[in-house]
Parts: C-alpha cells; structure tokens; sequence
C-alpha cells in the first residue's frame, strides 16, 4: 500500500521568515511519501476533534452517512478508495473544468456534476501558484484563490470525479494549503452518493505552520514567504483575476445551474460581496481580459 506524509521536508536553506508575522508546483520543498500518518498523538487527535467541531458549528447537523470527516493519516483515505483502488474527489474551483482537472489527472473517471450542501465558497486565502505563474497582483491585493467552508443553509453545484489511488500523494502536494474532508455530495435531485469524497476545506495559519511545516520557518518560506506572504488565509484579498475569470467560464460550461451557483453563491472574503455583485462592480471588465498564450489553455474554462 502507498503510505502518504502531509509533513513537508525541510530543505537545507538558510532563509528565515519576516520576523513581522500537479504537477507544477514542484519548486517548494514536496510533502515526502514515506508515511500519510502524522501519527495519532493524543494532542494531533485532540486537535482533529477541535478542528471539525470548529468548521461544522455553522453547517445543520447531517444524516450519518453525510458526517463530515478530516482526513488526517492515511489510514482515513484508505476508507475512501473503492474496490477499483480509485478515491473520489470533489471540484469547486479550477477543478469545475474537466480540462483542467484532466492536465492535473490525466486518467480521472467519472467526471460529473453534483451538489453540495452546507458549504459555501470564499476567496479568502493567498495562492503562491498565481505568483509562480505571474498572474498574482500583491499591489491590488489580487491574489486569492478558492477554499470552501461549511454554512448552514448554502448549497454548492460543484463536480466528482475518481482519481487512482497512486495518485492521491500528488493531490495532497497540489492542494497542501487546505484541509482534507471526507464529505458525501449528491445528484442534482438531491440522492446522497454511495460513497464519500475528498474536499479541499479552510485551513488555518497556525495548523499549516505547526503541522505541515513543523514550525519550520525555512519551510514556510519556501512556499510563502519567499513571496512576501506572512499571512494565508485571510478576508481583505481579492480574487486572482485569470483563476476567477476561468472559474466563471468553467461553471458556465457546465450548464446555468452550476453557472448561476457559482455566481451567487462564491463570496470575497467579506462573506457578503458574492461574485455576481463583484464582477458588476469593482471586479467588472475580468471577463474580457484574455490569459497570456502560455496560459490560455490552463486558464480557459
């Protein structure tokens, strides 16, 4: 069995933190695949439990099959893979384009639409990918990716696919910042699915550095700091343009149910801006902006 590890290696720099605070992400230090176990220490356990109720104390209580579960070692994916040794997996954001989702898992099966419930969408966390890329504006605060975080009441038109199992340790690198659920989405008439997903969740600051850097400082540099970014998740960002532009064009080709969706129920950081509000105000003019030809593939939809 592939063992997994969501601690990152240190690597041997001598760079420090500003004392003030898949495939492409290959030049931060890579979560090792020696072990998925961050080993169940009563204070890790603890922490998981405070975590979930943390995150659930806004979303209804579901029915049993629908509880909300972190995924913290490898022994919780392992409860997620089917017969096929394939995981699901739940689309939100870039992932709503099968084309994307395709140049990041080239043999996914199953791609599908489904719905959510109890999450909504917010732009509120910094993506160091859009400054890899050259598409970030640190000046307009410009930089904010897509997480999702439960809500009571809120629904999400979001996608499904199936990855193989060999492929859920270059997952986790792809989306190290976020914390992992076991959630289980349904079809747009409102059937619960058989089995449960993987979902990309709010983390936190403190348990990205304590956790996924081990408090190493020259870690957290590697992929944050060295982009002038003290702080992850945070409400006073705005969405990186082309992401948000190829978001809306994604849910668009999905259908008007996912594209309506993703327009009234994404929200800035604010909680209370939605992006139909947003792109016919401050953000108007995103739609017309064309991605630069060595990203108009990756950013089109």
């Amino acid at each position: 069995m592939t063992v997994l590890s969501l601690t990152l290696a240190s690597p041997t720099l001598s760079y420090a933190l500003p004392t003030t605070t898949f495939k492409s992400r290959a030049s931060p230090p890579l979560i090792t695949t020696a072990s998925l176990s961050l080993s169940r220490r009563p204070e890790l356990n603890q922490d998981r439990r405070r975590s979930i109720k943390a995150m659930s104390r806004d979303i209804r209580t579901p029915d049993p099959p629908q509880a909300m579960m972190e995924l913290v070692d490898e022994s919780d994916f392992e409860k997620l893979i089917s017969s096929e040794n394939r995981i699901s997996i739940t689309g939100f954001g870039s992932l709503l384009s099968e084309r994307s989702a395709r140049s990041t898992f080239p043999d996914l099966e199953n791609f599908r639409v489904a719905k959510l419930q109890g999450f909504r969408r917010v732009f509120a966390h910094a993506a160091p990918i859009f400054f890899e890329r050259g598409i970030a504006n640190l000046q307009t605060k410009e930089i904010s990716s897509l997480s999702v975080e439960p809500c009571e009441g809120e629904s999400l038109v979001v996608t499904v696919f199936e990855i193989k199992q060999t492929e859920i340790p270059a997952f986790i690198q792809r989306e190290l910042e976020f914390r992992f659920l076991a959630v289980v989405p349904e079809t747009l008439e409102g059937k619960p699915f058989t089995h449960s997903a993987v979902l990309c969740g709010r983390y936190s600051d403190e348990e990205f550095f304590r956790i996924r850097c081990k408090g190493n400082k020259e870690v957290y540099f590697q992929h944050y700091g060295r982009f002038n970014i003290d702080k992850i998740w945070r409400d006073d960002i705005l969405p990186c343009r082309l992401y948000l532009r190829h978001c809306v064009l994604a849910a668009k080709n999905l259908g008007d149910e996912a594209y309506n969706n993703f327009l009234d129920h994404t929200f800035l950081g604010d909680r209370i801006t939605t992006i139909r509000e947003y792109l016919s105000s401050k953000g108007s003019g995103i739609m017309e902006e064309e991605p630069p030809e060595a990203l108009k593939s990756r950013y089109g939809g």
